[in-house]
């Protein structure tokens, strides 16, 4: 058994859910989150936690589909491990019917946010609990006052 998010999350986006999950499986889109069902524990805390009822059991029936799309965007979307705001229309999109066909966006979150305000670079889909900022490539080892003849190896 695992846990799947439906589309109940979509144009919601609450994560009071991802606080309280002890293997960290929750990933993030622009506007909903997934559980990475092969990740998943099942150990069920983040279901009272959602005020959108959208995390649900995949016993349940016509979860099937369910779970592979949280497996699908789990691969693409960066891991989310720290609760944030809902997105601003969540209270009016909650409970509304078609959600998947109306606003589903298969952009990840880091995308989206980079693209609005140019964020840098970060460890995407990173394990750890805190982001890294990744090292410019092109610059490693060009720092004009450094010279590799003044280092020397421990």
């Amino acid at each position: 058994m695992t846990y799947i998010v439906n589309d109940n999350c979509i144009a919601c986006k609450y994560t009071d859910c991802v606080e309280v999950c002890p293997v960290d499986c929750f990933y993030e889109g622009e506007n909903m989150l997934v559980i990475h069902p092969d990740e998943c524990i099942d150990c069920g805390v983040c279901e009272p936690e959602c005020p959108a009822d959208a995390i649900r059991p995949d016993t349940e029936p016509d979860t099937e589909q369910w779970v592979e799309f949280n497996r699908k965007y789990a691969a693409q979307w960066p891991v989310i491990i720290t609760k944030k705001d809902p997105l601003p229309d969540a209270d009016e999109r909650d409970g509304e019917e078609g959600k998947l066909e109306k606003y589903f966006s298969e952009t990840s979150w880091a995308r989206a946010s980079a693209n609005s305000s140019r964020m840098p670079a970060t460890a995407v889909g990173s394990r750890s609990k805190k982001s890294e900022t990744l090292p410019d490539i092109n610059s490693v080892g060009r720092n004009p006052g450094l010279s590799t003849s003044s280092m020397s190896i421990v």
